[in-house]
């Protein structure tokens, strides 16, 4: 190959030798006592925990596996505040407006205090309350208010009795209430007597009988005031003996909430509320003598229940809490029902807390994808935000599915910190769609997938393999096994002076190969164990490449890796699929004719063209354009083609292997089949670096040792693509038996003379290429295409100019 050498064997992958570290196995290293090449987002962390103003919430960003949880959670145990504790919440019954239940804060720690307290003053009253009433005292005071209004009625009485006597009358109690007689001699006279008596005397006696028969009926009338009066005296009685009763607990308790005024009210409404419902502790009494009732849904005692939404230990850490289904009611709360008699009610003990709720006065860790897919919860929680307070709603309630009278709970301030973990796409989206999301977001944390691999990095790397190792509990790793997996890492990460912080992919890993070493019945995981795992991996999600190298063994895709042929490149392509990342070599050819300054590109014209691609293939028309036809217009139409491609096509990978193809086609220069190419071309033909490289060589090598051997064949990419080499083992023993090569170009010129085995040539003094170069054929094909398209247009010209004259009845000179 003119003037271009092969990439030495060297250059290929990155060997770690175990005598470059200090160690004999992980066991030999101390855990990673912090966290490495995250930098940027331990200080982004640190700032958004640390300032106290509202909006100051998080963003962490990038991709799954990257350990994104596990830092936040490092950052934070070092950042929390020592001294500062979260508060506890309980929702209590609102004896003025029950639908409106009262929130109330207290100390950490006091929430269940104050609910035991309750209950205990609850089970007291059941037992001191009946006991007051029954009391001796109580029953004699009752006795006596009882025969104070007896007394009062017998002395009425006893006074009308006498009247009646005086006048000769008798006073007679009857089952039916009481009669009036007429006396003589003491004795009642019976009717046949009394109508013997003189007239005047008897209507002297009717008279006199009216007289006392309305004194009698002012009597009945006093009786209801007398007894209202009583019962007034049995209220008050009842009154002082229940305050008797309930004062001095009620006041014990008050004592022991001194500087929380609203606990206090709280309690002074309970006692104003017992005063009134006494006949509930007394009622419960008597429906169960001998055990207590219990507090339950049906008890008129469940209004004295204090609900503990929030609650937290006295020495407790502000609170950390992630939420893994942040749906509407798992964020702000809910309220439940119970069926009874046929219907559903509910009341201020059924309220349940929300994320938002037992993270309040900490912080609270969400997957932003989840919160942004559940409905309403991502409105729901900026406006949270927004308020600064908790606020319970339903779902019904917010799309207006019910109209039932429901619980208004009081709402609770907010004071938390937010930490959205979700990928970069999501942040920049919400940054362009939502204006809402920079007001309550404003801290970014982007997390590093890679680090330099520089010698210090390298033993903080390998202490992190040792700290993943002993919190799998797994077996230890040799130094060759540790190598192994930076070797790998390097990989992951596409540069061979970088290191993976992809820690997920790193813990499977070991894992993995701390199995294979366990069917060893290893006592240590070594290097081969490493790397079984990582073949058994790539095995394991093979099926596709695998039925992609069997359809080229039986000929159903195309591909030459000998001989030569004009016009037809091998170009390479890589496919990702989540769980594995592999190469794909496919024909490219291309075919030119006369025509005007197009190039066509198949896919773009069949809809299977991605942007980035038919960005490519228009770089091609200017490359072309400015390097071969400065002077006269580009006379060219070109077709370009992925021979069966049936799918997507993307990215400008391939814009070097179709430019070549394109010239191969121009020049009339067979391309060597041998050969595969990789690369970006911009306009001025310099070669940019691509994705893949290493997939992409290995897919070539697989692609010829399944059509008959690798035998002298080779792979162009970047020179700017030298540093992310890291190639399989096999691939690289083949190179260093000279079975196989990797050539760095750095501009179309060199890759078109390895594919051609001719000089691409340069422009000499006369501003031409040589004659017999890849350029110089190129150019004389272009400027025959311009001649030809002059000369048809010429044609063209005359032959519309004569049609012209004669439809104007002109004529041409004659010979006379």
């Amino acid at each position: 190959m003119p003037g271009l050498h092969a990439v030495p064997v060297d250059r290929l992958r990155l060997v770690r030798n175990p005598a470059s570290l200090s160690f004999s196995s992980t066991d030999d290293l101390p855990d990673l006592g912090a966290v490495i090449g995250q930098d940027r987002a331990v200080d982004a962390l640190e700032f958004g925990f640390g300032i106290r103003r509202e909006g100051y919430n998080l963003f962490v960003m990038g991709p799954p596996g990257i350990g994104r949880h596990a830092l936040v959670r490092r950052v934070l145990e070092a950042q929390v505040e020592q001294g500062v504790h979260a508060s506890d919440w309980v929702y209590v019954n609102n004896f003025d407006q029950p639908h409106k239940p009262l929130a109330l804060e207290l100390p950490a720690g006091w929430s269940r205090r104050l609910e035991q307290d309750m209950a205990h003053l609850v089970e007291d009253l059941l037992d001191a309350l009946p006991a007051g009433f029954d009391s001796d005292e109580y029953r004699a005071r009752i006795a006596e208010i009882e025969a104070e209004v007896k007394q009062k009625e017998e002395a009425e009485l006893e006074r009308i009795r006498e009247r009646a006597l005086k006048m000769s009358i008798a006073l007679v109690r009857t089952p039916s209430g009481f009669g009036l007689a007429p006396l003589r001699d003491g004795k009642v006279l019976d009717p046949e007597a009394f109508s013997k008596l003189p007239e005047a005397e008897r209507d002297t006696f009717q008279t006199q009988v009216e007289t006392l028969q309305a004194s009698l009926r002012e009597l009945a009338q006093q009786a209801p005031r007398l007894r209202r009066e009583a019962r007034s005296q049995v209220k008050a009685l009842n009154e002082q003996v229940t305050l008797s009763v309930v004062g001095p607990p009620m006041e014990d308790l008050k004592r022991r909430y001194p500087d929380l005024p609203a606990v206090q009210s709280y309690l002074s409404a309970v006692r104003a509320d017992i005063l009134n419902r006494v006949d509930d502790f007394l009622q419960g009494d008597e429906q169960n003598a001998t055990q207590k009732p219990l507090v339950n849904a049906a008890s008129s005692l469940r209004r004295y229940q204090v609900n503990v939404l929030v609650h937290h230990e006295d020495d407790a850490d502000p609170p950390l809490v992630y939420e893994d289904s942040p749906t509407l009611q798992n964020l702000v709360g809910r309220i439940e029902h119970i069926a009874q008699f046929g219907t559903l009610i509910t009341d201020f003990t059924l309220i349940k807390p929300g994320a938002l709720h037992r993270a309040n006065g900490g912080y609270l860790v969400l997957d932003a994808r989840h919160v942004l897919t559940q409905p309403f919860a991502w409105e729901a929680l900026k406006r949270t935000l927004y308020a600064g307070e908790i606020r319970i709603v339903s779902l019904s309630e917010m799309i207006s599915l019910v109209s039932t009278v429901s619980l208004e709970p009081q709402t609770i301030p907010l004071k938390v910190k937010v930490l959205l973990i979700g990928e970069r796409q999501l942040y920049y989206l919400l940054s362009e769609f939502d204006p809402d999301f920079h007001d309550l977001f404003k801290i970014a944390a982007d997390l590093e997938e890679e680090i330099d691999g520089s010698e210090a990095t390298t033993v903080l790397y390998a202490q992190m393999i040792a700290t993943l190792v002993r919190k799998e509990g797994l077996r230890p790793f040799a130094v060759c096994g540790v190598c192994r997996v930076l070797e790998h890492s390097a990989r992951m990460a596409g540069d061979v002076d970088k290191l993976s912080l992809q820690v997920q992919r790193v813990t499977d890993l070991l894992q993995e190969a701390e199995h294979w070493a366990q069917r060893d019945q290893a006592e240590q995981v070594r290097a081969e164990h490493v790397q079984k795992a990582i073949d058994a991996a790539r095995a394991r999600h093979g099926r596709i490449r695998e039925k992609l190298l069997e359809a080229l063994t039986r000929g159903v895709l195309l591909l030459d890796t000998h001989g030569e042929t004009v016009g037809q490149v091998n170009g390479l392509s890589v496919m990702d699929l989540r769980d594995i990342r592999f190469g794909h070599v496919t024909r490219i050819t291309a075919t030119t004719r006369v025509g005007g300054d197009e190039v066509i590109d198949v896919e773009r014209e069949a809809d299977l063209g991605g942007a980035i691609h038919t960005k490519g293939v228009m770089i091609l028309s200017g490359y072309l354009g400015a390097r071969y036809a400065r002077e006269r217009p580009l006379s060219l139409k070109a077709t370009l083609a992925f021979e069966q491609s049936y799918g997507q096509v993307e990215g400008d990978s391939a814009s070097l292997a179709e430019l070549c193809a394109l010239l191969s086609a121009l020049a009339d220069a067979p391309v060597l089949q041998c050969m595969a190419l990789t690369g970006s071309v911009n306009q001025k033909g310099q070669i940019q670096a691509i994705g893949g490289v290493n997939e992409k060589i290995e897919a070539f090598f697989d692609a010829c040792h399944a059509l008959g051997g690798v035998d002298g064949q080779a792979v162009i990419i970047p020179g700017s693509n030298l540093a992310h080499l890291m190639l399989r083992q096999d691939v690289v023993q083949a190179v260093a038996e000279g079975r196989f090569a990797v050539y760095a170009v750095d501009h179309v010129d060199q890759a078109v003379s390895l594919l051609t085995g001719l000089e691409a040539g340069v422009r000499g003094a006369d501003g031409r290429f040589p004659h017999d170069s890849v350029n110089g054929r190129v150019e004389q094909r272009l400027l025959a295409y311009a001649q030809l398209r002059q000369a048809h247009a010429n044609a063209a010209g005359g032959a519309m100019g004569e049609d012209t004259a004669r439809s104007e009845g002109v004529s041409g000179p004659r010979s006379e």
